[in-house]
Parts: structure tokens; sequence; C-alpha cells
């Protein structure tokens, strides 16, 4: 399958250059934020009607959040891809319009803004991060997406009749175009999950429930996906031909989210 002619670079006006993978964590803040305020105005859907805040403070917190994804998975990128690198480079950390991100440490990072936010609030922490779970998928779509665009984060050599062929591969060989699979299991497929479970099956009524779905379906994702995935060049595979840093640091999640599931489910005390 040929490879979509798309331009890196979403538009430019004079100097300024926006890249369709910055409008993507744009969009994906502004998108969640939007759907979050549906999620928040039914009070109903909430642990004794009260949402972990009100509806118009989600812009507030979109500020939060957008420092908690930068800082998060700047200083993730940095620990756990490339720390040889930017010890001996330290001025190249802030270089962010070179790339390198790392969702575990922007998952960190926005879940440590959350539960600071939620705080000074009054709320439930727990339904905070909940929300976060509601609304997440909304980015890693559109993130997904952009790597796409991109080429880059391509997965390895396939026959299958959707392999594409990047540019930015110096073997051009037919891949798997991991980023969609990605895009489509966690983003839609988990989006999907979620949205039944939080208007038909009551799950924000238990906090910490949908936090851990959203935990688990991520992890499981990204796990399975890393199977196809090539892992990042300066790291290669960590054991066996097949172990990613990608799958080590989503364990910690998966675990996470069984924890948070049996937690919200445990029987109710008088």
């Amino acid at each position: 399958m040929p490879f979509p002619n798309i331009d890196p670079i979403a538009f430019a006006v004079g100097p300024l250059v926006v890249r369709w993978y910055a409008l993507a964590y744009l969009i994906g803040v502004l998108g969640g934020a939007a759907y979050a305020t549906t999620l928040l105005r039914r009070h109903g859907l909430w642990k004794d009607n009260r949402p972990p805040f009100e509806p118009g403070a989600i812009w507030d917190f979109a500020f939060w959040a957008v420092v908690g994804i930068i800082l998060g998975g700047r200083i993730g990128y940095v620990l756990f891809y490339n720390l040889p690198y930017y010890a001996a480079n330290p001025g190249e950390i802030i270089a962010l319009w070179d790339g390198g991100m790392s969702f575990h440490g922007g998952l960190v990072g926005i879940m440590l803004a959350m539960a600071l936010f939620v705080r000074s609030k009054g709320g439930n922490i727990l339904s905070g991060m909940d929300l976060l779970g509601a609304i997440g998928t909304i980015g890693l779509f559109l993130g997904r997406v952009a790597n796409f665009i991109n080429a880059e984060l391509y997965g390895a050599p396939t026959t299958l009749p959707w392999a594409v062929v990047f540019p930015t591969d110096p073997e051009q060989l037919p891949r798997h175009p991991s980023q969609l699979y990605e895009a489509l299991l966690e983003g839609v497929l988990l989006f999907i999950v979620i949205r039944i479970a939080t208007n038909h099956l009551g799950a924000l009524k238990k906090p910490g429930l949908v936090a851990g779905i959203f935990g688990i379906g991520y992890a499981l994702s990204r796990i399975f996906v890393e199977f196809f995935r090539l892992p990042d060049a300066q790291l290669g595979y960590l054991y066996g031909g097949w172990l990613t840093m990608g799958m080590v640091l989503s364990l910690p999640i998966l675990v996470a989210g069984i924890g948070l599931v049996v937690y919200a489910m445990r029987p109710a005390r008088d």
C-alpha cells in the first residue's frame, strides 16, 4: 500500500511552522476537555451525584494538562529512551522541537496534574482519574495518526496486503502500519468500551473503575502492538529479540489498572 503523501507540516505563517503532531496534542487536549464537559454536566453518572469538579473548571485544567503532558512526556523520554545521550548533551533536553516524547511519562505528568487540580477543588481524586480515562483515548488516537503522518514509529517488515512503505525507511520495505494499529486499539476501540461503561453501565459511580479499565485496555493494546512495532533504534530489543521498553513500561500500567478495578469493585461496606 503506498504511503499517502501528507506533508508533516500542517501550515506555516511566515517563520511559524505548525506540524500535525503539535496540532494532535492541541486538538487532543481541547477535544478531550469538550468531551469531559458532557460527562461532568451529567451529575447522575457520578458517585453521590458529585463529579470531581464543575464542568466549567475543565478549561482551567486544560492548561494544567498541557504542562503535565509536556513535562512528563519529555522527562520520561529522556530517562527511559535516551538517557546516555541527554546526560552527555543536557542542553538538548529542552529541544522539544526535535521530537522525543514518552506516552508513559506524559501519562504520569497528566495524572499528577489531575490529582493536584482535583485536590484544589475538594473533589474525589479517583473520580478525576476516571475522567482522564474517559477522555484520554481521544488524544491517543490523534497522536498515533500524527505518528503515521510523520512516518515514524513504524512496524516490522510484513507481506500483509495493508503493509506500507514509509518514505523515512532507509530499507524501503513494506512494514506494519503499527501507528494505525495503536490508533484503532488504544483510540477507537478503547473509547467505545469506556463510553459504554460510563454512559450505560454506571462505571463512574465506582471511583477508580474507569481509570482501571483504561489502564488495562491501554497496556494490553500497547504490549500487543509492540510485537509488530520496531523498537527505538537507540535501544533496540531489551531481551530475546522481542522484549521492548514499551512493553516494560506498560506492565506497571496493567498492574495498576487491575488493582484499580479490584478496588473499585470491592463490596460496599455499610
